[in-house]
């Protein structure tokens, strides 16, 4: 059986670390000024919100079927409900990092409550940490040092906001430095999107629509080993289209070709597709072309 820490509160993880805890909802942890001490255990299940900054290589971290060499200037989101395997490295010299872990009851009823499912990098897998410039560390170790500052502070009636308004234009930061990862690994994002479109042309050139159904965007990143989240904006950031955007038009331009076969019934083409349901399908060509497919074909 694994050998599993739960880590269901900010003071779980303090006391894990060897690090004070100041605020029961949320605490920064400057790596370097403490004297921190390693744990038996392997697996650990986080009902917290936690970022991690590393700033040497200090073991390899697993969370699902993905591992990630855990590098030095990368950060790391975890969402709770996640569980992690840590894999130690233990020539690695004394850790130094941050870690950011707040609670979500210090959000519930914010505005960054309400919007953190816009955040879509705390769902991507470990290895899709997010690699940070020199400069862009300076700018989220900044943010660190506010938040860090109002922790601090007796708690009054303005800490909650300002601590929060500050973990909401750290994680805004992060989406503009994953933009950027988006566009300074375009290469390899490209080897992405053209194996996708071989894929997806495989799937309709086999019986995987009848068998399984409509191409979803799990299935194809699953396939590339990606996170759906982070397959999702990576085609959206590449394309100007969602995942399923692009599938869907996929699915209409080989229906437009495949309806002007008279030998096959409107019925026989829409489970070909991969349609449950031939209505399904006769519903969403109407939607989208303004005409049914029967009046479609007698057009043309």
């Amino acid at each position: 059986m694994k050998n599993i820490y739960r880590i269901e509160s900010v003071a779980d993880y303090n006391k894990l670390s060897g690090a004070e805890t100041f605020h029961p909802l949320v605490s920064i942890i400057d790596f370097s000024t403490i004297d921190a001490s390693y744990t038996d255990h392997t697996h650990f299940y986080y009902g917290v919100y936690a970022i991690f900054l590393k700033e040497v290589n200090c073991g390899e971290l697993r969370y699902g079927r993905n591992s990630y060499d855990y590098e030095e200037g990368s950060l790391v989101f975890i969402a709770p409900g996640q569980l992690i395997e840590v894999i130690r490295n233990n020539s690695a010299p004394a850790r130094k990092g941050w870690a950011l872990l707040f609670h979500p009851d210090l959000i519930t009823g914010t505005n960054l409550g309400k919007q953190l499912s816009d955040y879509n990098f705390f769902s991507y897998d470990i290895n899709e940490a997010l690699h940070i410039s020199e400069r862009e560390k300076k700018m989220v170790i900044e943010c660190f040092d506010k938040i860090s500052y109002e922790i601090s502070q007796p708690i009054d009636k303005h800490s909650r906001k300002l601590i929060v308004n500050n973990i909401q234009l750290f994680l805004d930061y992060c989406i503009r430095f994953y933009d950027r990862q988006f566009i300074t690994r375009e290469h390899l994002n490209q080897g992405a999107i053209e194996q996708f479109e071989k894929e997806l042309n495989s799937y309709y050139q086999s019986d995987k629509p009848l068998s399984i159904g409509l191409p979803t965007v799990s299935y194809f990143a699953d396939i590339l080993h990606l996170s759906a989240n982070y397959f999702g904006d990576l085609i959206k950031k590449e394309t100007g289209k969602s995942a399923q955007e692009y599938i869907h038009l996929k699915i209409m331009n080989l229906a437009k070709e495949r309806v002007l076969d008279a030998s096959k019934t409107v019925s026989e083409i829409a489970y070909e597709l991969g349609f449950k349901y031939p209505q399904h399908f006769t519903r969403m060509f109407k939607k989208d072309l303004g005409m049914s497919p029967s009046e479609y074909r007698s057009l043309n």
